[in-house]
């Protein structure tokens, strides 16, 4: 028998990203969210959901861009911190020792120490509630070698990306796989 909960923001897994963001002067910023995932496939999308209060929302506003890095889990440390604290008080690429690139493709930062990253410019802005939906054209997604296979393919186990479980507030990496996505078609007779 299941059990009502009422309205609440539970949806497993939450992806785990960051987004990268320039401010006005320049300076690079980086903000942790679980709230996020492809929301179109013509044309390539993501969305991702900003508080107002945010940093990162004004900087989106000013730039009309962004990118997503996605952390392996030797990572999740740096991701956890990046979602804490805010890019108005401090530079938190400084204080996770990670490293700015400057994207070729949009005017915002990526983190060098991600293995996934897009580039995305903002396509909409969908005002929700507490929440904006930014949603994002993906210009390019660039990746580590070392995470692909031979057919230049982003290999999930490799990747190691981070799942995170907002009704907890934890952090858990990807299990095993169980089956290949579309095996399960019905032979015709």
């Amino acid at each position: 028998m299941k059990k009502s909960l009422g309205a609440k923001t539970l949806i497993y897994p939450n992806p785990v990203l960051l987004i990268g963001t320039y401010d006005e002067f320049g300076k690079p910023n980086i903000m942790t969210a679980s709230w996020g995932g492809i929301c179109c496939s013509d044309p390539v999308a993501v969305a991702v959901s900003v508080r107002k209060s945010r940093y990162t929302f004004n900087n989106i506003m000013l730039k009309k861009a962004f990118t997503i890095s996605i952390p392996s889990e030797k990572h999740v440390k740096a991701a956890d911190y990046c979602g804490i604290y805010s890019g108005r008080d401090e530079n938190k690429f400084n204080s996770t020792n990670l490293t700015p690139v400057h994207s070729d493709t949009v005017d915002a930062p990526y983190i060098d120490e991600f293995p996934i990253v897009l580039s995305c410019k903002l396509l909409q802005i969908v005002e929700i509630g507490a929440h904006t939906q930014f949603i994002g054209e993906i210009i390019d997604v660039l990746a580590d070698e070392n995470v692909l296979n031979e057919k230049n393919i982003p290999m999930i186990k490799d990747i190691a990306p981070i799942l995170y479980d907002y009704a907890t507030k934890t952090y858990y990496g990807v299990g095993d796989k169980l089956l290949d996505g579309f095996s399960v078609i019905k032979k015709s007779e």
